[in-house]
């Protein structure tokens, strides 16, 4: 995209719109960079987008158009959206993954940013259809082993199952779910597409959602990490209901009818950087 201030304003929303089906999703403060405009100038060009129905706006950015219930943008996309909210998230959903005990790690951003709080935490057995989280731990384990070569102590034991892979880097399939099927998990940490009253968890991918049903058949404690962001939301399948799930940890932008609204379905509810 060219860093040209002058560019008529048909011009710019092309090119920002080409870079959103390109990318999958776009950032406000990456556009002012690129197109060399500011702030207010990128709103209205993603506001005269979405009017036209040719993006769609989200915190921050855009992503692009499509069926909400079967729309699936990529890891990138993903990760740029809700940083912080799934930075608190992670830190308050870490201490329940206890030193020694089997947690299972499902595909996602947030799953992505608990792992990372959680590398240090000894003799875990995590096992993950996450191309994304299994690499935090490799790499964090290839660091410590520095040019000796040996792991440290208390180093997590990681299991990444077998499957295809998913536009979230996220690998289900029959080969995930006979990996999962026999396994048995203290704590599953499970990241939605949206969560209602109605439909409780679901996803727009049929085969992840196949995947998902099986780790919380497996696990002793299903503990929900999402943003505010997916509550409300409804994806092609669900595959489990409220009362299959023991906590929801989210962030402070979610709304306190919604909080109450959880609180007469949840057992907990975690509401990081806020009171719940």
């Amino acid at each position: 995209m060219s860093d040209n201030q002058n560019l008529l304003a048909e011009q710019r929303r092309a090119l920002i719109l080409e870079e959103v089906r390109r990318r999958g999703g776009v950032r406000v403060n990456e556009l002012t960079r690129k197109l060399n405009v500011s702030d207010m100038t990128v709103r209205r060009d993603l506001d005269a987008l979405a009017r036209l129905g040719m993006v769609e706006k989200v915190h921050g950015g855009a992503v692009p158009v499509a069926e909400a219930s079967t729309y699936e943008p990529g890891f990138e996309a993903k990760s740029a959206l809700e940083l912080t909210a799934k930075e608190d998230i992670a830190r308050a959903a870490a201490p329940m993954a206890v030193p020694g005990s089997a947690i299972a790690l499902a595909g996602g951003t947030t799953a992505f940013a608990l792992a990372q709080q959680l590398v240090e935490v000894p003799d875990l057995t995590v096992v993950t259809n996450s191309v994304r989280v299994a690499d935090v731990f490799y790499t964090a384990q290839r660091s410590a082993a520095g040019a000796g070569g040996a792991p440290r102590a208390g180093a997590a034991t990681v299991v990444l199952t077998g499957g295809v892979r998913t536009p979230s880097d996220t690998l289900v399939g029959p080969v995930a779910d006979a990996a999962i099927r026999y396994l048995h998990f203290d704590v599953l940490f499970l990241g939605v597409h949206g969560i209602s009253v109605e439909a409780g968890l679901s996803t727009p991918n049929l085969a992840e959602a196949e995947t998902n049903r099986q780790f919380v058949r497996s696990a002793r404690r299903v503990v929900v990490i999402a943003d505010h962001t997916k509550w409300g939301t409804v994806g092609l399948s669900s595959f489990a209901s409220l009362d299959q799930v023991d906590a929801l940890v989210t962030d402070a932008g979610l709304p306190e009818r919604a909080r109450a609204e959880i609180g007469e379905h949840l057992p907990e509810l975690i509401v990081a950087g806020g009171a719940a």
